[in-house]
């Protein structure tokens, strides 16, 4: 069962303005990947659903990251169908967040009252989104379907959008003022947060320090 409801998942993502994505294969590097970030004051936290038993993986992160990091807002990517999302549901997540607008998946999570974020590309796929019950709905690939000016160009008729983009977000404050000043709620940001090097060297100072940066950049942004 969820321990957070999809109205405190909204309003962290609203208030911390980031969201990491990240998977590996690796029980030990996702737990220290988790306890960086947390320590970096990250308080959401997207394992995406990308390799063999993954399921089996996220179970057992989520588990700990309860006990060892229990403010920690643990939510699931890469969903693009409503029995994976159940799967994950039952696993404990609390929130849903997919490439695509699946209505099996809005239903499933409605039911359960589970966050869920689909990847939207157009301001009618927004729409739909928010008439399936969607709070935040994300921009995925965010640079791909045209960066902070297609966020800025969505809010003249729908300012109320809650958006996340996904995809060409960087840890940086040139990057990061470009999508917060065209309106984003929030941001998920992946490998930029998280280099191949820096994984293999377990340096995980740098991503506390990254994310430490980050959410001071963010926070700066949205006075």
């Amino acid at each position: 069962m969820a321990r957070f409801s999809r109205i405190k998942v909204a309003q962290t993502m609203a208030e911390t303005g980031m969201v990491p994505v990240f998977y590996n294969k690796n029980i030990e590097v996702c737990k220290s990947v988790v306890k960086a970030c947390y320590d970096g004051g990250v308080r959401l936290f997207e394992f995406t659903n990308r390799g063999d038993f993954a399921t089996l993986v996220f179970a057992e992160l989520n588990k700990w990251t309860i006990e060892n990091c229990p403010e920690m807002i643990m939510g699931v990517g890469s969903i693009v169908d409503e029995a994976t999302a159940a799967m994950y549901i039952a696993l404990g997540t609390n929130f849903v967040v997919a490439p695509l607008i699946d209505e099996g998946t809005a239903k499933v999570c409605n039911k359960r009252k589970i966050a869920w974020s689909p990847g939207c590309g157009s301001v009618t796929e927004i729409g739909k989104a928010h008439e399936l019950g969607a709070e935040v709905v994300k921009i995925f690939p965010g640079s791909q379907v045209g960066g902070p000016g297609f966020v800025k160009a969505v809010k003249g008729p729908m300012p109320y959008a809650s958006i996340m983009p996904t995809g060409g977000v960087s840890p940086t404050e040139e990057n990061l003022k470009q999508w917060f000043d065209a309106g984003v709620t929030c941001v998920g940001m992946g490998s930029q947060l998280f280099p191949k090097e820096v994984l293999e060297e377990k340096n995980y100072e740098y991503i506390t320090n990254k994310c430490e940066e980050a959410l001071k950049i963010i926070g700066d942004l949205k006075k």
